[in-house]
């Protein structure tokens, strides 16, 4: 059939309104569970320092002679360890005329840019201490720059044969990936033993997605759990039960997807020396400008009682 003559039809009409929804959908990952999952602590200065030490290794042989004069027993220094604190910010800018006209989902633009802008800052600070860097010491022309986990990790690790090597463990310089393998519970059960022998307790393991469903596999998270009600199998593994403890599996969309992180959580810090702040910055013209700032650093109080298997494959 055809439409009869003369009929005046939406595809003939010039004033229909558009039909634009007044709410706007966002996806993009914005979870920090790193960030959030881990102490905050202040820091004093550009280079945040803090101290490590051990105990002697036990001796199954001390035993002295009766009335014997007392041996002095040598002392061993505290360590002193440094991370420098990274600047990162977000600089949203909008127009006059933008921010005045009538648009769909936000009565105001810069209120929405300024939203959307401390959730990317969040997820980059996030990323950043997930980040294989070294830190950086900066001068007037090179940002200084935080050492992220896997810079710290070198004494419970499992990684890849070629080039693969440790950093020195201090966050003075990064690792050295190597050729990639598939993840294995071997590998894992390794470095939490490593981990418990170095006198760690580790309780979170942070992996990528693929990584995630190939440890939903091993015989250590293999509880699966039926809801009944909802006739439906829960095919998730969200604790590891290790003979040194259970550990919550947490997916990460911010770190590298060829690295594991074992980790103790309270052995990590978040130290800020300015912390997420909004400043609005001075006009140079019809435009508005809001800069969202954070200044801090990664705190890794021991890096023994944590460990990584890293450059596993991620397909």
């Amino acid at each position: 059939m055809t439409q009869p003559a003369d009929t005046f039809d939406s595809y003939d009409a010039v004033g229909n309104r558009e039909d634009l929804a007044d709410i706007i959908t966002m996806i993009s990952p914005s979870t920090t569970p790193l960030l959030s999952g881990i102490a905050k602590v202040p820091a004093t200065a550009t280079n945040h320092e803090w101290q490590t030490d051990v105990l002697a290794t036990p001796s199954a042989t001390n035993a002295v002679i009766e009335g014997d004069d007392a041996t002095t027993t040598a002392s061993t220094p505290t360590v002193r360890l440094g991370n420098r604190t990274q600047i990162s910010d977000k600089v949203p800018r909008v127009t006059g005329t933008q921010r005045v006209v009538d648009s769909a989902g936000r009565s105001d633009e810069m209120a929405l840019q300024i939203m959307k802008s401390g959730l990317e800052l969040k997820t980059d600070v996030e990323s950043t201490l997930f980040a294989n860097n070294a830190q950086v010491t900066g001068n007037s022309s090179t940002a200084r720059e935080a050492a992220g986990i896997p810079a710290w990790l070198a004494t419970n690790t499992d990684f890849g044969g070629g080039s693969g090597a440790d950093p020195t463990g201090d966050g003075t310089d990064a690792r050295t990936d190597g050729d990639q393998r598939a993840f294995t519970e071997s590998q894992l059960k390794s470095v939490l033993a490593s981990c418990w022998d170095e006198g760690g307790e580790p309780d979170t393991i942070f992996v990528g997605s693929f990584n995630k469903q190939t440890l939903s596999a091993f015989s250590g998270g293999a509880t699966r759990n039926i809801e009944s009600s909802a006739k439906k199998i829960i095919n998730a593994v969200d604790v590891y039960v290790s003979d040194f403890g259970d550990l919550v599996i947490m997916p990460s969309r911010h770190m590298r997807s060829r690295d594991c992180l074992v980790l103790e959580m309270d052995k990590w810090k978040f130290a800020v020396l300015r912390d997420f702040q909004s400043s609005e910055l001075a006009k140079t013209g019809d435009t508005d400008r809001e800069q969202m700032l954070v200044e801090y650093t990664l705190q890794s109080s021991n890096e023994a009682a944590s460990g990584g298997i890293f450059d596993l494959t991620t397909s």
